[in-house]
């Protein structure tokens, strides 16, 4: 690890070998994080512009608003780490920047003033992390002239107080910015927090669970939770809580319900499921965990402190573990486990993944709360089911099988989002596995149909999958539950899809039936999970599968995908495998099946965890007017350090029993 002199600077460069500083901390305790959240900041350093108002990163790329704007991302999003370290009572020979680039970036007659906020402005949500910071460290208001406090008060929340702001979580940072102005004595609107909280209370559906957005809308993904609803929630109790304790009240009541459905999203090795949007603010995913400790949240059993603290320390610790996650100058990157801006939302700037800076309101966290005093504990599984359905995000929970996986149906992102059908509309997800995105519209390489059922009325150039759902419900059967979905990728093709969890007795196996009405000729190709497709020890691709080396795929990967080829497919029933870290298959359980097992090679960078993927698939052609049912058994048993790998394929031959409900339904139709 090499480091340049910029200035009075040193830069951080990472060279061919060299390990970031933030994967070198022992993450333990309370000092640690505070040393670990340094290795964020300081890297950021070279990179402020000369008055300090402006961050700007290596990247380069564009978003939908404008660079200012992403620079101004580059400095506010740090603040909630930064501000979160000073309430808690730490230091950081940096501050005095950020505190010059507040007093650049709101002076109008400063060449760095950040701009006024038009409707719907990105500053607006910069706005959120700068009224924080306000809120809790009183050193930048201290620091400011009465002019300073001028031009603050109105770039800060004045100027948007009259302005339009998305139907969504974007309200809250208003309420941030006007409550940051109200704890300094500053001019702000008690009116307009009134009315923002109000609006969003009406996104509240029950049992801790907030849509991002207004009735008809059903998006409930991480910024329902630590992200922004939730995460703000806990903040506005904290902060406003001696002078609005109906509120506060409220909204812990809604964290120790959420909680007790959040705590299945994550893994006992650290993971977080990637769901939805934004899964690029990392370990902001976490954050909820320390905000409820900040709030002084009283937890509901079988939470414990220590149970808590564990969640969150775990989840930065593996973190540590995803080495490429850095730029060259030790930033963060646009990605999740690698730099990728085919999983990027148009947002998405090379500032913007310091939103992870959240998780870093633990340490606003006094010493002497029992979040940092309590000994960190194991992740609760023998306190959890093994089988939990959560009714507000339409989500099934599974702990069985070695990974965290949640079945999914109904919800979607309600305007234009890349990749929409895969962060929304899989059928499942995985924390070992992650999703895929596509990376292109042409063949099954570039959809990379990873969990997705892929149909195509071209001869597979482009294929629809499922991204809005006409009905999607949770039933029982057998008391055990079931998610059902009814979709149409075509006008006239009508999809019932039944997902089914794992059971005990094949604890590696899901089932996902498909009833197919088809009003024109289709193909299908119903993918696995995808895994990674590369072996052991030069990284090359899978070779036909060796059981002296634990590694490989049955079939053979015959260039990308190859129907024409003999030694590319096997019999639906025969399935198709790959093993490398674990092992996924699938596999056509439906009588007298006619689909064929093969893999895509699906295009680099189309997963987010893994840069090179594969996915089993099972490829099939229904004709016009027919009806087909589809059983369809995935295989999924991820590496970990616990699991030998001669065992990646136990159970590969012990197929799942099809439930009697279903096959009475499928003989009845």
């Amino acid at each position: 690890m090499a480091a340049t002199i910029t200035g009075n600077l040193k830069q951080l460069v990472l060279g061919y070998s060299d390990i970031h500083p933030f994967s070198k901390v022992n993450i333990s305790d309370r000092a640690s994080v505070q040393e670990l959240l340094k290795t964020l900041l300081d890297p950021l350093k070279p990179h402020f512009s000369p008055l300090k108002a402006r961050v700007r990163v290596p990247g380069g790329t564009a978003v939908r608003f404008d660079n200012t704007a992403a620079e101004i991302e580059g400095i506010c999003r740090p603040m909630w780490a930064l501000g979160s370290l000073l309430a808690g009572g730490g230091t950081y020979d940096g501050t005095e920047w950020w505190i010059q680039g507040l007093k650049s970036g709101t002076d109008p007659e400063s060449p760095e003033y950040w701009g006024d906020p038009r409707d719907n402005d990105q500053r607006m949500v910069e706005m959120c992390p700068l009224g924080f910071t306000l809120a809790v460290a009183p050193v930048f208001w201290k620091s400011l002239s009465d002019k300073e406090k001028g031009n603050v008060e109105v770039w800060l929340g004045n100027s948007i107080n009259a302005k339009n702001m998305p139907n969504t979580n974007w309200l809250w940072f208003r309420v941030f910015a006007n409550l940051g102005l109200k704890k300094n004595g500053g001019k702000y609107s008690q009116e307009r927090i009134e009315q923002d909280i109000i609006h969003l209370n009406s996104f509240f559906r029950g049992e801790g669970w907030s849509n991002d957005g207004p009735e008809g809308i059903w998006q409930q993904d991480y910024y329902s939770g630590s992200f922004a609803i939730q995460f703000l929630q806990l903040l506005y109790a904290k902060l406003a809580g001696e002078e609005d304790p109906a509120k506060a009240t409220e909204f812990k009541k809604r964290a120790q319900d959420y909680a007790l459905d959040f705590v299945h999203y994550f893994d006992e090795e650290g993971r977080a499921t990637p769901f939805g949007r934004s899964v690029g603010y990392r370990f902001a995913m976490s954050s909820f965990w320390g905000a409820l400790a900040y709030a002084d949240v009283e937890l509901p059993a079988p939470l414990t402190w220590g149970i808590v603290k564990g969640i969150l320390l775990r989840n930065l610790r593996w973190w540590q573990t995803q080495e490429q996650i850095w730029g060259p100058t030790g930033t963060l990157t646009v990605g999740y486990c690698f730099p990728n801006m085919y999983m990027a939302e148009n947002y998405n700037s090379p500032q913007s993944p310091m939103w992870a800076c959240l998780a870093f309101i633990c340490l606003a966290v006094p010493e002497n709360h029992p979040f940092w005093t309590s000994e960190e504990e194991p992740y609760p599984t023998a306190l959890l089911e093994k089988t939990k359905a959560l009714k507000h995000p339409g989500h099934i929970i599974s702990y069985l099988g070695g990974h965290r996986m949640i079945l999914s149906s109904g919800q979607a992102c309600s305007y234009p989002m890349k990749g929409t059908h895969a962060k929304y509309g899989s059928f499942a997800y995985s924390s070992a596995y992650g999703y895929s995105v596509p990376t292109g519209c042409f063949t099954l390489e570039q959809y990379a149909l990873a969990s997705q059922l892929g149909l195509s009325d071209d001869g597979g150039e482009v294929w629809k999958t499922r991204r809005l759902c006409n009905e999607a419900i949770i039933e029982l059967h057998e008391n055990k539950p079931v998610l059902k979905s009814i979709w149409q990728p075509f006008p006239d093709v009508k999809i019932k899809t039944y997902l089914i969890p794992p059971v005990e007795d094949s604890p590696n196996w899901h089932l996902r039936i498909h009833k197919i009405e088809a009003g024109r000729e289709v193909m299908t190709a119903d993918g696995s999970f995808a895994i990674c497709n590369e072996r052991i020890p030069d990284g090359r691709y899978l070779d036909l599968y060796d059981a002296n080396t634990n590694q490989g795929t049955l079939p053979k990967i015959i260039g990308n995908y190859d129907l024409n080829t003999p030694e590319g497919g096997s019999p639906g029933p025969d399935g198709a495998f790959a093993v490398s870290k674990g092992a996924v298959g699938i596999t056509s359980l439906e009588s007298d099946s006619q689909r064929v097992a093969m893999l895509v090679n699906a295009d680099p960078n189309s997963n987010i965890i893994e840069s090179r993927t594969i996915i089993p698939t099972l490829q099939h052609t229904i004709r016009k007017g027919d009806t087909v049912w589809y059983v369809t058994g995935i295989f999924a048993k991820p590496s970990g350090q616990n699991v030998q790998p001669q065992t990646y394929l136990d159970g590969w031959e012990h197929r799942p029993a099809i439930p009697a409900w279903i096959a009475e339904e499928i003989y009845a139709s």
